[in-house]
């Protein structure tokens, strides 16, 4: 592999190409699975095609010759019911971009602001959370929330392109970047649209290059001496009165359109009290603490009930397993929250949704009298549960339903129980509970 000085002394694509860089690489993209590109190709036929085709694939890029594939669109449903355009490109392009990711980063990295957290290495949406929190805490209890209308499929190239020639020499990398740029999409009805501006969402090179977009207005705002915390394209600035949030959205809106040439969504960004402010699906509630949002509950709860539907048929341990999937991933996430009673009364609603679903299962009266039997009902309570004509939400909270699933036994089921992923996640994991 040589010495680390040899590896300085090679070109920029050449240590893009460096055999032990391109190893990490896939190993990156390896570990990330995804879907396959427009040329279908899998993850797991990747390194087949690469012995075949690499020794081609290298000299091209080596060369300047090589053209990256169109990536595949597909859309993500959002939470308020729009659809987030997301890129795929092919296994063989995510290696090479992650390759040139590696080799960038140091490059740029060290010059990135402090109050930027997003696709950094050791920063993370929860310190840009406590970074608002810390900002209350001052007294700057207003903000302005700026949102950056399609922010990924509206960058400007030319800037762009403009900012990368600032610190990268090698034309051959240069080149390869704003092929990528320009690479173009094709759609799922198989058509092809250009891309003449924009960085497509879902590449590996995509982060840094947001991250450097967004760059100078980072420097804007610490050069007016502003608190600020910023997540890839969405951040929330910290002022001490309605006045200064009026004038710095105003300011700001004129800095992002006229010198960054992207556009501000006036509908959704606003001056206002913080706590009239989401930031990563965080606000700031009573006393000044970090709670999970309004709308960011309300997709948790979404989320249980499609998988605790009534009519979905699934097996119950089905239901469970991804169940706790979801909740374990929403409570890792949101648990920085200060809710400790609304964790509770949500971990007993969850139990109520899986009773609720249990009690659907079973279906007939003479089905669910052989389960209330089985789990030590006596006789005479299970005719009046068996009979009953109350609506499956209220039997979820019947007391006798209550008795044959206990907490415990739900527990030993494989339900995830909110208040104890909390509690440990918040105290350590020998914490008592």
């Amino acid at each position: 592999m040589g010495s680390m000085g040899a590896f300085e002394n090679r070109t920029m694509i050449e240590q893009i190409l460096d055999s032990e860089n391109m190893q990490r690489a896939w190993q990156r993209v390896r570990s990330n699975a995804g879907a396959p590109g427009i040329d279908r190709m899998t993850v797991d036929a990747f390194p087949a095609f690469c012995r075949s085709h690499w020794p081609r694939i290298r000299s091209m890029l080596i060369e300047g010759t090589y053209r990256p594939a169109p990536v595949r669109r597909v859309f993500i449903p959002k939470p308020d019911g729009s659809q987030r355009p997301l890129g795929v490109p092919t296994v063989l392009d995510r290696v090479i971009q992650q390759a040139t990711a590696q080799v960038l980063t140091p490059l740029f990295e060290s010059g990135f602001s402090e109050h930027s957290y997003g696709f950094r290495e050791g920063r993370n949406a929860h310190q840009a959370v406590q970074s608002v929190e810390a900002g209350w805490k001052e007294g700057r209890r207003h903000a302005v929330d700026c949102d950056l209308k399609a922010f990924f499929d509206t960058v400007d190239h030319q800037r762009l392109m403009g900012q990368l020639r600032e610190k990268i020499r090698d034309r051959k990398v240069l080149k390869l970047i704003h092929r990528y740029l320009v690479a173009g999409v094709v759609l799922p009805d198989g058509t092809r649209e250009a891309t003449p501006q924009g960085v497509p969402q879902g590449g590996p090179l995509s982060p840094l290059l947001a991250n450097i977009v967004l760059d100078p207005l980072d420097k804007e705002l610490e050069r007016r001496g502003h608190h600020f915390a910023r997540y890839a394209d969405d951040f929330l600035v910290l002022v001490k009165s309605p006045k200064a949030a009026e004038r710095v959205m105003s300011s700001l809106t004129r800095f992002v359109e006229g010198r960054l040439k992207l556009t501000v969504n006036r509908a959704k960004s606003k001056a206002a009290p913080l706590k009239q402010c989401a930031f990563l699906g965080f606000q700031i509630g009573r006393g000044g603490k970090v709670v999970w949002s309004t709308k960011a509950l309300a997709r948790f709860k979404s989320r249980v009930k499609e998988i605790t539907r009534r009519n979905r048929g699934h097996r119950v341990q089905d239901v469970i397993d991804e169940l706790r999937r979801y909740v374990t991933g929403w409570i890792n996430y949101f648990h920085i929250s200060h809710t400790y009673t609304a964790v509770e009364e949500l971990a007993e609603w969850i139990r109520r949704r899986v009773r609720l679903y249990f009690w659907k299962q079973w279906k007939q009266p003479r089905t669910r009298r052989r389960h209330l039997l089985a789990l030590g009902i006596p006789p005479g309570e299970v005719h009046m549960a068996t009979r009953s004509r109350k609506g499956y939400w209220r039997m979820s909270s019947n007391s006798i339903l209550q008795r044959a699933l206990t907490n415990q036994r739900l527990h030993e089921q494989g339900v995830p129980d909110l208040r104890t992923l909390w509690i440990k996640l918040h105290y350590g994991p020998n914490a008592r509970v």
